[in-house]
């Protein structure tokens, strides 16, 4: 599962959530289930930042979530990320790092096609 939560931070607060995001992947980093993450900063967009982990699943992510450390250092970073989807499965991984991260899709599949009725 990869996880992917973008941030706008104002230029003169970038060291400051430079260190929270740091604090924030510490926390998360000693959690089941956790493969790796990393905080990044747009080439183009001084003010745009990223955060990003990986998981080996929907569940162990929704489960660090929850541990009491998690809720002191990085939910409080995450609440201030811009309103968007974070979380995505893995359909094809290539590269370092990538065996074992794909795996078989646990979307619902919806037995009625859109504007269908049961």
């Amino acid at each position: 599962m990869l996880v992917v939560t973008r941030f706008r931070v104002e230029p003169g607060q970038a060291g400051q959530f430079l260190a929270q995001a740091q604090q924030a992947l510490g926390a998360l980093a000693v959690r089941p289930g956790w493969r790796s993450g990393r905080v990044g900063r747009a080439t183009d967009d001084a003010a745009l930042w990223v955060l990003t982990t990986e998981w080996d699943s929907v569940g162990t992510y929704r489960r660090a979530l929850s541990a009491y450390e998690v809720k002191l250092t990085a939910v409080p970073l995450l609440s201030t990320a811009l309103d968007e989807p974070t979380a995505f499965e893995v359909v094809h991984a290539q590269g370092l790092g990538a065996e074992g991260l794909a795996a078989p899709s646990g979307l619902v599949v919806d037995p009625v096609g859109p504007g269908e009725r049961w």
